[in-house]
């Protein structure tokens, strides 16, 4: 299910956004966490993109859900995001950058440090807020 909120007349829409589109990202960090390439791909818009460093890109559910599958088999990741700025473009678009850190298992070397800065692009579509786009880095030095 996918993260909703109920629109008060009297809430401030910004604030209603930024509120869903949070929930939002805490699922999409809760179903990396649980390596869950079933919920991942219902995060995203219909043509969603993901750009992840050293993986091609992802266009669509299936290859999503494919990427999440691939990066799955080598490392089982423990992901905490920090919403830095959620921005409201307009009643259907918006967007997020994060920070997050963590220790990932490797399954073939165990536990390394790793830090990341992400940005979400978000649109609405059938379900409610949901990912249209997103990318991320690593911001750790090189090895």
């Amino acid at each position: 299910m996918l993260p909703t909120a109920t629109r008060d007349s009297e809430t401030d829409p910004m604030s209603y956004t930024k509120t869903v589109v949070a929930t939002l990202l805490r699922t999409h960090q809760a179903a990396l966490n649980a390596s869950s390439t079933f919920s991942i791909p219902k995060l995203y818009t219909s043509d969603g993109v993901s750009l992840a460093q050293h993986f091609s890109t992802a266009v669509g559910s299936e290859a999503i859900a494919a990427a999440n599958d691939e990066a799955f088999t080598v490392t089982t990741l423990s992901v905490d995001f920090d919403v830095i700025e959620i921005v409201d473009m307009s009643e259907e678009s918006a967007f997020a950058r994060t920070v997050s850190a963590g220790q990932p298992q490797l399954k073939s070397s165990g536990k390394i440090a790793e830090a990341n800065q992400e940005l979400f692009i978000l649109r609405t579509e059938d379900w409610g807020w949901e990912i249209a786009r997103d990318g991320f880095c690593s911001s750790l030095p090189p090895h």
